[in-house]
């Protein structure tokens, strides 16, 4: 049986042509499939990135995002004085009361303008959230007119940029820092003390509270102390499991839609890849008939040949993950459809998406050289002798 699958592999090299031309259908069937699943990875991660497994978030019983939540400023003190709540070294709970708004900015890319969020936060909301660093200036004070970008949102917008003024909410803030958070969706927002902006767009309550957890595994206990508060018309939720959510409706829609495309493109590769092997067969038909008067049986026929049609397909596979590798890392943004503004993102190629890949083209290969092999292995033995 090698002598049989070498025969076939080598014999890919002898039609250079045809087969140059079925692995470039199927690299640019798996370039774009690939690209597509890392943008939805791309997504998934950035969203994700924003949750800390030591934190909560807590809103009110039955919203689905901070945009529809509601929490009134006596609930924060309860929560605050909850025995899971961390504490910072003078004592005092690491919560932070926010506020989420959205405002147009005009994009430096096509001069466009879109959707922003502005984070209202707490005095300890760079506490609560380690990840979250200053890189360029420093944090807002409480108190005054001033915010902090994220890099990706200074990078992508007009007028974010140390020094500079932004105009929103009926009154002029100074941007006095830019901060990184691990290519958090955090990174495409602007904060500022909540308090104020609670008062420039007239919101009377908070919309969520980030908790910082005094032991991770204390989550559980932490949600049910909530729960059982007859005070509160509050939940609590992993902040990772919280972001995680929000990114599913979106990356699941670019996953049917890559597929979508793939598939169309994928009609074609696997119609190349029939017409080469079913050309291969009829070029062969000596040899075949050679290696039946040798005592090879159908069965190996057929799947000699099929083996060698997924061969075709994993070359062209590779071809596309070597296309799609330089997408990787380049940023671009979408629209986070929970709090309805722009969120900036990285293509993210993981090795299991470069598998997946693979596997595609392998699919494509053994689907179009299904009926070819089938055909080499039903020839009659006599008339493969007579072409001997």
């Amino acid at each position: 049986m090698s002598l049989v699958l070498h025969y076939n592999v080598r014999s890919l090299f002898a039609r250079k042509g045809t087969v140059a031309m079925t692995t470039l259908g199927i690299a640019m069937t798996v370039a774009v499939f690939v690209i597509m699943l890392a943008l939805a990875q791309g997504l998934r991660a950035t969203l994700v990135a924003s949750g800390s497994p030591g934190n909560a978030i807590v809103l009110r019983k039955g919203a689905t995002s901070e945009s529809v939540s509601v929490v009134r400023r006596d609930f924060v003190p309860l929560v605050s004085s909850l025995p899971q709540v961390a504490r910072d070294a003078d004592g005092d709970s690491l919560v932070s009361p926010e506020l989420l708004v959205v405002i147009a900015l005009r994009r430096l890319t096509d001069g466009e303008r879109a959707n922003v969020s502005v984070r209202g936060i707490g005095p300890r909301a760079f506490a609560v959230r380690p990840s979250v660093r200053v890189v360029q200036g420093r944090e807002p004070r409480p108190g005054l007119a001033e915010v902090a970008a994220g890099l990706a949102a200074s990078r992508r917008f007009d007028g974010i940029s140390v020094g500079r003024r932004l105009k929103f909410g009926g009154r002029e803030w100074d941007v006095v820092g830019l901060f990184a958070a691990g290519d958090a969706a955090f990174e495409s927002e602007i904060w500022g003390d909540v308090n104020l902006m609670m008062a420039a767009f007239q919101r009377p309550v908070y919309q969520s509270l980030t908790v910082r957890l005094g032991d991770p595994g204390a989550f559980a206990s932490f949600q049910a102390a909530i729960d059982a508060d007859p005070r509160l018309d509050l939940k609590a939720e992993r902040e990772r499991d919280f972001y995680g959510a929000q990114s599913a409706e979106m990356t699941t829609l670019i996953r049917i839609l890559g597929a979508f495309v793939a598939g169309i493109l994928a009609v074609g590769a696997v119609f190349g890849a029939t017409n080469t092997m079913y050309a291969a067969v009829a070029y062969r038909i000596r040899e075949i008939g050679m290696l039946r008067a040798l005592g090879f049986r159908r069965g190996r026929i057929l799947l000699a040949f099929l083996v060698e049609s997924i061969a075709l397909g994993l070359v062209g596979g590779l071809v596309g993950c070597v296309l799609a590798l330089p997408v990787h890392g380049i940023s671009t943004g979408t629209t986070n459809w929970a709090a309805f503004s722009e969120v900036a993102f990285k293509f993210r190629i993981t090795p299991p998406l470069l598998v997946a890949g693979l596997a595609f083209a392998a699919l494509m290969g053994a689907v179009g050289g299904l009926l070819p092999a089938i055909r080499a292995a039903r020839l009659p033995i006599a008339q493969e002798i007579r072409e001997i």
